[in-house]
């Protein structure tokens, strides 16, 4: 016998209220999903921690332009992920059937068309406000993975995305709903350590030193390098989604995508030189 673990009936909702009658229409159930709140929740303590960070020396930007950035950076998120979802995952799927693409209450957010998002978002605001563009990207580099950890727990707890077959000795392995009574990896969990707990860590470890924070890039750079690395490493435990499999040379849509930031990454912490000149924020 494989010793395996029953996968916890969570529900996908926290609190759902509803449905209301209204002039004659029943509207709803509605509710608040924890996919959602894992977003809410990284984006609040992504712009808490990123007020602190901008002020710290060399300072890249006031508290309020943060304040102002933070709705940038929802706006990039959602329609970037979403996107990012139908052009590199599905885009067949939505070019027959494109008011789908619109349902997003239906799952389907890509983490490499997010950062897509974000990244156009970051440099429109930055040249808007005459803000260091790569400082200003070494602050959201380090709070980014607080996002990704809590996205990662949204899918274990929905029971999506889940591992490969796990071997037979794995003490851990767990059974999905979804996922037939194969014993898999908990790759959610894996993916949430190693993208989020390990990387923040890392990230913030290294903005506490201004050695560092002044060559504009390298926070960047290692963040970039480290998810790339972090999301090849877990697609080794993940199972592909059904509609795409294995791709080139048996890898993952997950780490081809990754394979060019990991690249990026390398060509911006290397480059990256002490700043000498000081930058006034405008407010």
């Amino acid at each position: 016998m494989i010793p395996v673990l029953l996968f916890p009936q969570f529900s996908p909702t926290i609190v759902e209220f509803g449905p209301i009658a209204l002039a004659g229409y029943e509207l709803g159930p509605f509710g608040i999903r924890w996919y959602a709140m894992a977003y809410i929740l990284g984006l609040v303590l992504g712009w808490r921690l990123m007020r602190r960070l901008v002020q710290l020396a060399p300072q890249v930007a006031e508290p309020m332009q943060v304040d102002d950035f933070l709705t940038w950076a929802t706006i990039g998120v959602v329609l970037g992920g979403r996107l990012g979802y139908v052009l590199f995952y599905q885009p067949a799927f939505y070019l027959a059937n494109p008011l789908k693409a619109l349902e997003v209450w239906h799952g389907g957010m890509s983490f490499h068309g997010g950062f897509l998002g974000v990244a156009v978002a970051t440099v429109w605001f930055c040249r808007k406000y005459s803000i260091p563009l790569l400082g200003f990207a070494d602050r959201i580099a380090v709070v980014a993975p607080l996002g990704l950890m809590l996205g990662r727990i949204a899918n274990f707890i929905n029971g999506e995305l889940w591992g490969r077959q796990a071997p037979d000795w794995l003490p851990w392995a767990m059974v999905f709903p979804t996922g037939g009574d194969i014993p898999r990896h908990p790759s959610q969990l894996y993916q949430a350590a190693m993208e989020g707990l390990v990387l923040f860590t890392v990230l913030f470890a290294l903005s506490r030193q201004e050695s560092i924070r002044v060559r504009f890039g390298t926070l960047t750079g290692i963040f970039l390098i480290g998810y790339g690395l972090a999301r090849i490493i877990g697609e080794f435990f993940r199972q592909p989604d059904a509609f795409l499999g294995f791709l080139f040379a048996g890898a993952t849509m997950g780490q081809l995508l990754s394979v060019p930031m990991v690249i990026v990454g390398l060509w911006l912490a290397l480059r990256a030189k002490p700043e000498t000149t000081s930058h006034a924020p405008i407010a």
